[in-house]
């Protein structure tokens, strides 16, 4: 008898447990480790040893500066 209950439970548990896939929805989230003042810092060192134009380094330290 005991045994009969226990496939009862089985039986009754085992269809949601299946039906726990997610859909296989694509979930991202996007995070920034770094603190804006920390970007400036590489933004400027970058900018002195030449991998940005001035141009670049304006236009990127104003974006920065607007968040």
């Amino acid at each position: 008898m005991n045994a009969l209950r226990l496939l009862a439970v089985i039986a009754l548990i085992l269809p949601t447990l299946s039906a726990c896939g997610g859909g296989g929805a694509k979930v991202s989230t996007e995070t920034h480790s770094t603190t804006v003042g920390q970007e400036l810092l590489d933004l400027d060192k970058a900018y002195q040893n030449g991998l940005l134009s001035e141009k670049e380094y304006k236009q990127s330290r104003k974006k920065i500066m607007s968040r």
